[in-house]
């Protein structure tokens, strides 16, 4: 993987991402035991089009022009699937503004917070978030006072409620 986060990171240097944090099950390894993933989630801002719709085109011609391949809804770079998502609310929008500095063997790459990828898995709500979900609540990686200040800016207390009466029982 740091090869390919290393093509990321070059991506940065040349413009052709404004900025990129690792999402996903990729970001949860960071935190909790290791999970089966077969892709890396790379959230990214893209640019709009004079006609306001969203582009992912620099990106795939980038790539492309460099030798990678889109692979149904991902490019293989290096060996990894990539899937180049979209910031589409204000809460992934903070999440990549907030985004930590970690390291990858020698590669720089940031990674989204634990605080943050447990409110956008609360917010997506499909049953692999929750069950991930609730590992982050078990395994205590979550600070419950920064967790807590984005779920109340984000308008998710009243699905951390439900989720907490349906999976968490007692959980902080």
């Amino acid at each position: 993987m740091e090869k390919t986060l290393a093509i990321i990171n070059q991506m940065e240097r040349d413009g052709v991402l404004d900025r990129y944090a690792i999402g996903g099950a990729i970001a949860a390894t960071l935190y909790v035991e290791p999970i089966q993933t077969y892709d890396l989630d790379v959230f990214v801002i893209f640019p709009v089009s004079p006609s306001g719709l969203i582009s992912a085109s620099p990106i795939y011609t980038y790539l492309a022009a460099h030798g990678y391949r889109a692979e149904g809804e991902a490019i293989n770079i290096e060996g990894w699937p990539v899937q180049f998502l979209p910031v589409f609310n204000p809460l992934t929008d903070e999440a990549l503004t907030m985004a930590q500095e970690v390291k990858f063997g020698d590669t720089p790459t940031r990674v989204l917070t634990a605080e943050h990828l447990a409110a956008i898995m609360l917010q997506t709500g499909r049953p692999k978030d929750y069950a991930r979900l609730a590992q982050f609540i078990e395994s205590g990686v979550l600070n419950q006072n920064r967790f807590q200040e984005i779920l109340e800016r984000h308008n998710l207390g009243a699905r951390w409620v439900q989720f907490r009466q349906r999976f968490a029982g007692d959980m902080p």
